[in-house]
């Protein structure tokens, strides 16, 4: 089964949880061991899996990815001027894969999914492929 996500994103640097989404399209495909495959076809967006129970802990990945890569670098030489966007979505990385088991998602108990924005605001989209067995494994 493939779907889509649709992400609206409201700042340039967002990370935006899409974890009860992704639940959502998990628990209609009636699959129980099975797992997702997450997918951003955005070259300056990506995926991340990290906390989601503190909210500060996003602001501090954000924080310090743009310390990392700041916008408006001199030294960049991409003419549309989100070379930073780029380069944070490379660092990232733009998917995911998790096993799904008694179809819930096999996430730590702090973890969450996130699509990460990083020239934003735009609308975006999350594909998402869920493969598996219908039914319990004897």
């Amino acid at each position: 089964m493939i779907k889509e996500l649709t992400v609206h994103s409201k700042r340039r640097n967002e990370l935006i949880d899409i974890t009860a989404d992704v639940l959502s399209l998990i628990k209609k495909s009636a699959l129980k061991e099975a797992s997702v495959n997450l997918y951003v076809p955005h070259t300056t967006a990506g995926i991340i899996i990290n906390e989601n129970a503190d909210p500060s802990v996003k602001q501090d990945i954000l924080n310090n990815l743009s310390k990392l890569v700041p916008a408006g670098e001199s030294s960049y030489t991409h003419l549309e001027g989100n070379a930073d966007s780029h380069i944070k979505a490379s660092l990232v990385g733009i998917s995911a894969c998790i096993p799904i088991k008694d179809g819930e998602l096999l996430l730590g108990r702090w973890q969450g999914i996130f699509f990460a924005e990083f020239d934003g605001p735009r609308t975006r989209k999350v594909i998402v492929q869920i493969s598996g067995i219908s039914g319990v494994v004897a």
